[in-house]
């Protein structure tokens, strides 16, 4: 589905406990902001208008997306952003509603700084977000209609574009369906025997610069003492051969 669906124009409220689920995003991002540097940080997506960054160093914080509400009315795939002008990009729940995903995250690369970091958050095929799926009612309704990746594969885009994964959790451990009640004590018990079943997966990445250095050519060890030369291509054999004649 392309940037114009209906993903953009919805907000935390649409998912099943999605102020919950807003909450625990931006409670695990709190201690990572301070440790994020620089001038601008880039947030994608609507979703990202309602997620505090405040906790950040980063002073400049702007919004884009292609509706009036954003900061720079733009589409993911064509950023007009000069290449490694931006800090951070953070982007919620993106990646399940574009056609080329990873294309998205080639032009998010392009405009990031080497060094800054990509904070990814996206839905977990492996919990029970993915039962939606399997309901008619549920099928052709945000955020069901998109796409789940799983996280590995996330996981290898980001080693393809030289990313170093620096964080990688699990959030919102409960049934992700609106007409489902899911008490707390499953939420907790599920935390604590499946960690890796929760609705979101937060990914924070930062990318890296690898350049191109030669191989120096190993040094022979010089074994010490006297050494026989070696012959102009006669083996002691034809030598003594040659000797007998």
């Amino acid at each position: 589905m392309s940037s114009t669906t209906e993903s953009l124009w919805q907000g935390w409220e649409a998912l099943p406990n999605g102020p919950q689920l807003l909450a625990e995003v931006d409670n695990a991002l709190e201690e990572w902001w301070p440790r994020i540097f620089g001038y601008h940080l880039l947030k994608l997506g609507a979703l990202s208008l309602e997620m505090t960054s405040s906790a950040s160093k980063i002073n400049h914080t702007f919004t884009l997306f292609p509706d009036h509400r954003a900061d720079v009315v733009a589409d993911f795939d064509q950023l007009p952003l000069k290449s490694c002008s931006v800090d951070a990009v953070l982007m919620p729940l993106l990646l399940e509603f574009e056609q080329d995903p990873y294309r998205i995250l080639r032009e998010v690369d392009r405009v990031l700084v080497s060094g800054g970091y990509l904070v990814i958050c996206g839905i977990n095929p492996f919990s029970s977000a993915y039962t939606g799926k399997l309901f008619p009612q549920y099928q052709n309704r945000w955020p069901w209609y998109g796409r789940f990746f799983m996280p590995a594969r996330v996981k290898d885009w980001l080693g393809l574009l030289g990313y170093q994964l620096v964080a990688d959790e699990r959030l919102g451990f409960h049934s992700f369906l609106p007409d489902w009640n899911y008490p707390r004590l499953c939420r907790q018990w599920q935390q604590r025997l499946l960690p890796g079943t929760g609705s979101l997966y937060l990914f924070i990445a930062r990318k890296l610069d690898t350049p191109l250095t030669p191989i120096a050519p190993k040094n022979k060890k010089r074994v010490a003492g006297w050494q026989p030369a070696a012959t102009g291509g006669f083996s002691g054999r034809n030598m003594k051969q040659s000797d007998h004649k």
